[in-house]
């Protein structure tokens, strides 16, 4: 859900990311996963600095670890798996494509104009050399 310019995560988006979480937290209690997790998104999103972060998401620092930390233990990874099969096979596939012109010797062979005689009429042709 977007508020202004703020991205925060609806009851049902956080009841579905909440059975991924990880639960094996040690010493004192973690920060609001929610507010955390919205803070993450809108860093991402906007494509800012963990430092610009808005103050209402929590400690900047605290963003910034959590994101990288559930990234060491592949946190983000499972939850993207879980959330993306949870719905099954989709029922419409979009696939993209560009057509772009690349110069005549960007496929990596000789360049220039040189007209070269094929393979295949050369195999017919009288050898050039005498044996």
């Amino acid at each position: 859900m977007m508020s202004g310019d703020r991205f925060w995560l609806t009851d049902a988006q956080f009841a579905r990311l909440e059975p991924y979480l990880p639960r094996d937290t040690r010493g004192k209690p973690r920060v609001d996963d929610r507010r955390v997790i919205s803070g993450i998104v809108h860093v991402l999103k906007s494509g800012g600095r963990w430092i610009d972060a808005p103050p209402e998401y929590g400690p900047r620092k605290t963003l910034y670890n959590r994101f990288v930390r559930w990234a060491a233990k592949g946190i983000w990874t499972d939850l993207f798996h879980a959330l993306a099969s949870a719905g099954g096979p989709p029922a419409q596939v979009l696939i993209d494509s560009s057509a772009v012109k690349a110069h005549r010797s960007a496929s990596g062979g000789k360049g220039g104009r040189a007209v070269r005689r094929s393979a295949a009429r050369g195999a017919g042709a009288r050898p050039k050399s005498m044996r």
